[in-house]
């Protein structure tokens, strides 16, 4: 595996120059508070957690913080059909590494539909091999990886596994590891224990602690999973079982 000796991004921290309240939204967010103890692996770092914890918060902050639009997109695509942002980015530094990307992506599943719909209206779709619109929702997002992304870039996905099968997870992440050969860097936030099964990434937990660093097979969602499949006929029986006979 190829892995350079600088990335493009190293960490994040917060300004010095900024005054922010602990106690208000998302700097009362327990991950969110703890932003700085998160490095960057040169490859591709993962961001798991329940929903609510604050992947989605703390990666749109990034993306804005890098240049990306809100909604997602490469850097030109810079429009928002919801005031919704965070003040998240406002109060971050980016520290980045020597060598510039030469290309970069912010994949947000939410507002996936809205960068469709606005590639569509500006014409640009030449670069994800046509139409977003005419796929269906798991093809557009392997659309954005096999086509849209060229390698030496800093990629930032949000959910990417929302559209797509098991088996399109497994496609997804050989493209992200062919990426990873062409000298680029991934932010992902995910739920999918297939991806995260990716070789010597580093699996960031949110969670009402804040942030720690966690080996694949102690995530949540492997051993969930695993335990499930190993045993889904007693599990179904427990989680469909009347109260009254539990």
């Amino acid at each position: 595996m190829v892995r350079r000796v600088k990335p493009y991004l190293l960490h994040a921290s917060f300004k010095p120059d900024v005054e922010f309240d602990f106690d208000t939204y998302p700097f009362s967010v327990p991950a969110v508070r703890e932003l700085e103890n998160i490095k960057f692996h040169p490859n591709v770092t993962f961001f798991v957690g329940e929903n609510g914890s604050g992947k989605s918060t703390v990666m749109e902050a990034l993306a804005v913080a890098l240049g990306f639009g809100p909604e997602g997109g490469t850097k030109n695509v810079q429009f928002s059909t919801v005031d919704s942002v965070s003040p998240l980015h406002d109060a971050l530094r980016i520290a980045k590494g020597v060598p510039q990307p030469k290309d970069g992506y912010f994949l947000r599943a939410e507002s996936f539909f809205n960068v469709a719909s606005y590639m569509d209206s500006t014409g640009y779709v030449q670069g994800y091999g046509g139409s977003l619109h005419e796929r269906s929702h798991g093809e557009a997002f392997m659309a954005v990886l096999v086509h849209k992304l060229r390698g030496n870039g800093i990629y930032l996905l949000d959910e990417p596994e929302s559209a797509l099968s098991p088996n399109r997870q497994l496609a997804a992440l050989r493209a992200i590891h062919q990426l990873v050969e062409d000298q680029s860097q991934f932010i992902i936030a995910t739920h999918s224990p297939i991806l995260l099964s990716y070789p010597h990434a580093k699996i960031i937990q949110f969670d009402s602690s804040g942030l720690s660093e966690v080996a694949y097979e102690d995530t949540e969602h492997y051993a969930i999973t695993q335990d499930f499949l190993n045993n889904y006929p007693r599990r179904l029986q427990q989680l469909l079982a009347d109260e009254d006979d539990a």
